[in-house]
Parts: C-alpha cells; sequence; structure tokens
C-alpha cells in the first residue's frame, strides 16, 4: 500500500507518498492522486491511502520549513530511471540547500558532459520527489528560473526559504 500525506506549507500542500518508509513521490498539489498516478504501474498495483499520522517524511519537511534544511536529506527516496537518469537524481541530491547549479553542472556532477545538459534538464523535469530531490536548485545558465513542475513561484519561494530571506513564521 502507498500510504498519502498532504503537509501544508507556505506554498500550498505538499502531498508525500511512501512505501515502507521510502518516499516515492512528493509533489505540490493537494491532490495525492496527481502524484500517485505519475508512479509505475507495479506500485499503482498497490493502492492509496491517505493516512494522517505524521511519519519521518512529513516531519522533515516541517523540520525544513523551520530552518533545518538538510532535513529532507534523511529521508530515503526511490524512483524509476535508467542508469544515467538515477545518477542525475543523486546528483541532484548532492547539490545543497542555499546553493545553485546550471543543468551543464548538474551533467558533470553526475559524470557526464557538460552536453549532457538536455539530459539533466530531462531528470528534472521527470524528478517525482519534489523538494527532497531538490531540482528547484538548477537553474538555466542563460539566467532566469526556468520552468517548474509546480510553477516558477514555488521555485522562487524554495530558492527563498533556503537563502535565508524569508523566514517561516509558524
Amino acid at each position: 500500500m502507498i500510504a498519502a500525506q498532504l503537509v501544508p506549507t507556505p506554498v500550498g500542500p505538499l502531498a508525500l507518498l511512501t512505501r515502507e518508509g521510502v518516499l516515492v513521490a512528493a509533489g505540490f498539489t493537494a491532490d495525492p492522486t496527481e502524484m500517485f498516478v505519475r508512479l509505475a504501474p507495479a506500485l499503482q498495483s498497490e493502492g492509496l491511502e491517505v493516512v494522517t499520522d505524521p511519519g519521518p517524511a512529513t516531519e522533515a519537511v516541517r523540520a525544513y520549513l523551520d530552518g533545518d534544511l538538510d532535513a529532507l536529506d534523511a529521508i530515503p527516496v526511490s524512483q524509476p530511471g535508467t542508469p544515467t537518469r538515477k545518477r542525475l537524481h543523486a546528483a541532484l541530491r548532492e547539490v545543497k540547500p542555499g546553493t545553485t547549479v546550471s543543468y551543464a553542472e548538474l551533467a558533470e556532477r553526475a559524470g557526464l558532459p557538460k552536453t549532457a545538459a538536455r539530459a539533466a534538464g530531462s531528470a528534472c523535469a521527470q524528478n517525482l520527489i519534489a523538494p527532497f530531490v531538490p531540482c528547484h536548485r538548477v537553474l538555466p545558465s542563460s539566467g532566469g528560473y526556468g520552468g517548474y513542475y509546480y510553477g516558477v513561484p514555488v521555485k522562487e519561494w524554495l530558492l527563498a526559504h533556503e537563502s535565508g530571506a524569508i523566514v517561516n513564521p509558524g
């Protein structure tokens, strides 16, 4: 069974989907089924249950919002992908809060050439576990924020929170 929880954040609800203590999806939506339908069919076959007991991922989000910016790193994650995509996702988890990298830099950190920036962008676009796999920390080398699956305002808020520009009132 995939367990779903909703955690309130300043930029809207964050749906967390876990399986046996491992986060398999997370995204800024009030409807966990939006994340559930993005899972592999084998996981979908297990079903979805919304739970209210806060688990480690929920506690990590609360700690992150309260200023412990490394709290999300302690949560185990699992998502499908090719070996290259898995390396890119692992490299994303190494980008520290308060810092950003370009797509070309992310590619290099994953052991790929800088010219694999498009592969890095694709890995970000297909990331199922935001903000635990922090694709919001990747910016285009041409400037600006680029895109973000949950909208640029959410990306801007996350980056501002991590830079210390925003203090959570909670």
